[in-house]
């Protein structure tokens, strides 16, 4: 992303202040809610080696960051078959609460206008003391 002509260029923390302030993030709890009761989609976009070493959040979908719209895009030809319109709730994980912020302002770019992140991603989740899975089972 870079600045206009007339404008200065920013930091990754107003880049972050900006995009978040285009939708509500979600704690931890509401998104383990909306989870269960069918709401909303959990998307891990975790990278594999935190996934090894921290545990899944069972029932989230995982896709990593790099695929994330291929696979979400509703219209896509590589889309998952849970992406299935514009229309659904998915909140995005990340190990942090940051990287899920910039990809939810991706995903809002392709009309994806439900999504959000949860805040301070999977290590809140799991301070929380939600259902955390180790890798592989």
């Amino acid at each position: 992303m870079s600045a206009a002509p007339n404008q200065h260029p920013v930091g990754i923390d107003e880049l972050l202040e900006r995009v978040r302030t285009g939708y509500r993030r979600v704690e931890a709890r509401e998104a383990y809610d909306t989870a269960r009761t069918g709401e909303a989609l959990l998307v891990d976009i975790r990278y594999a080696a935190l996934r090894e070493r921290d545990g899944l959040i069972p029932g989230a979908v995982v896709v990593e960051r790099n695929e994330l719209e291929w696979r979400l895009d509703p219209q896509g030809s590589h889309r998952l078959p849970e992406a299935t319109g514009h229309g659904l709730r998915i909140v995005l994980i990340c190990n942090e609460g940051y990287a899920s912020s910039l990809a939810a302002a991706s995903l809002h770019q392709l009309g994806l206008h439900r999504t959000t992140d949860l805040v301070g991603g999977f290590q809140s989740w799991r301070s929380a003391g939600l259902p955390v899975t180790p890798a592989g089972v």
